[in-house]
C-alpha cells in the first residue's frame, strides 16, 4: 500500500521533500540544524516505531521506494516536529465537532483548518485505504508524510492538533501513533494508540465517533488529558486546555495566536443552535484577527517559521461517511466530496 502511495503521488512527495529542504535551510539561522544532522537525529527515532508500529515502518518503506526518494529523508517528513524540538510553533490548526445534539439533522460532524508552508498546499491528496488487516479509510494527507487525519469504516474520526510539551523525548514519533488511530474499530482503541508507551510527544487529538461520543485527548511525551464534549460540541486549536497539561506546556505565553482563534470559533460555535454543513463551513470561512484567523492567510516571507497558510478545509459527516475538502483558504475556494465506499 506504501509503494501504491508512493508511486501514485510521487511529485507531490518529492515536491514536499524539497519544500521541507527549504524550510530548514532558510531557518538554519534559528534552528541551527543541517538536514544531514536532520537525517540523524530522525533515525533515532525509527527503532521505537519498528518495536511498536512495524507495519507503518513498512509503509513508510514502500512510500519511499515509490516515490524513488531515501527512507532516511522521508523519516525527516515524518519527524519534523521531533527533529525540529517543536521550534517551527505550527500555532495555526483548527479543530471543531458537533453531535446530533447541537445539529439541525441529527448528523455528527467534524471540521478542521490544516495550516502549513503555503509550498505544500499543491502537495495536498485525499487518499481512500483499504488495508489488508485494518479497516478502510478516508483520509487527508500532504506530501510524504502518513496518513492521520481522516476517518474509517468503524465511524471514527481523527483530527490532530500540534501542541508543545516541554516533556519531548526520542521514542515513536507523533505522526506514527496517530496513523495507528486509523486502525481502531473502538474509541478506547483509538485512545490506546495516542497513549501508547514510548511516544516521543504528542498532539491533541479530536476524537469523534458515529455514535455522538467527541473527545479531545491532549498528549504529551509523559502526560495526558481526556476532555469530553458533555454539551454536544467541542473545540481545539494548538494550547493545552487541561490545567495538568498546561503545565507542561512550551512556552505557553508565546502562543497567542492560538487562544483568540480558540475563543473566536467556541464563541461562533455556542452563538448557533443546531449546526449545518454550510453554518461550520462558515466557520473555518472566519476572518476575525485576520492574519492570525481561523481561515489563515499568515504569509509573511520575512519570517520563514511563521509563514503559513490554511492548506485545507475538511468537514467530515460520520454520519453520511462523507469529506468534504477544500483545497487552499475556504473563503476562496470550492469544497468537493468523497466517501467511504467499503
Amino acid at each position: 500500500m506504501g509503494r501504491q502511495i508512493g508511486e501514485a503521488m510521487r511529485p507531490r512527495i518529492q515536491n514536499s521533500l524539497e519544500n521541507a529542504r527549504n524550510l530548514l535551510a532558510s531557518a538554519y539561522s534559528t534552528l541551527q540544524l543541517t538536514w544531514e544532522n536532520a537525517q540523524i537525529q530522525a533515525s533515532k527515532y525509527i527503532p521505537f516505531a519498528q518495536e511498536y508500529y512495524p507495519q507503518y515502518v513498512d509503509e513508510l518503506m514502500g512510500i519511499s521506494a515509490g516515490a524513488n526518494i531515501s527512507f532516511d529523508d522521508l523519516a525527516v517528513l515524518n519527524g519534523m516536529e521531533a527533529v525540529t524540538m517543536d521550534a517551527l510553533h505550527l500555532t495555526k490548526c483548527t479543530s471543531i465537532a458537533v453531535n446530533q445534539e447541537r445539529t439541525a439533522d441529527g448528523h455528527v460532524i467534524i471540521a478542521h483548518n490544516e495550516d502549513w508552508v503555503p509550498e505544500d498546499e499543491e502537495d495536498v491528496y485525499i487518499l481512500h485505504a483499504r488495508p489488508d488487516h485494518e479497516p478502510p479509510y478516508l483520509a487527508m494527507n500532504y506530501g510524504g508524510l502518513l496518513p492521520n487525519i481522516g476517518f474509517n469504516a468503524y465511524g471514527i474520526a481523527q483530527c490532530a492538533d500540534s501542541v508543545y510539551p516541554s516533556d519531548c523525548r526520542v521514542g515513536i514519533p507523533r505522526l506514527v501513533a496517530s496513523r495507528a488511530v486509523l486502525s481502531a474499530p473502538t474509541l478506547s482503541g483509538a485512545i490506546r494508540h495516542m497513549l501508547v508507551p514510548h511516544r516521543a510527544a504528542g498532539y491533541n487529538h479530536m476524537l469523534a465517533h458515529e455514535s455522538g461520543e467527541l473527545y479531545n485527548i491532549e498528549v504529551s511525551a509523559r502526560h495526558f488529558a481526556v476532555l469530553y464534549a458533555h454539551e454536544g460540541y467541542i473545540v481545539h486549536t494548538n494550547h493545552y486546555l487541561d490545567a495538568g497539561m498546561r503545565a507542561v506546556e512550551s512556552e505557553s505565553d508565546e502562543l497567542v495566536s492560538t487562544r483568540v482563534r480558540y475563543f473566536r470559533a467556541l464563541r461562533l460555535i455556542r452563538k448557533t443552535p443546531l449546526h449545518t454543513v454550510d453554518s461550520l463551513r462558515n466557520i473555518l470561512k472566519d476572518h476575525v484577527n485576520f492574519e492570525d484567523s481561523i481561515c489563515n492567510h499568515a504569509v509573511d516571507f520575512s519570517r520563514p517559521l511563521d509563514r503559513e497558510k490554511t492548506i485545507v478545509s475538511l468537514l467530515i459527516d460520520l454520519t453520511t461517511r462523507q469529506m468534504q475538502a477544500c483545497w487552499g483558504n475556504p473563503c476562496e475556494n470550492e469544497y468537493y466530496t468523497y466517501e467511504l465506499n467499503c
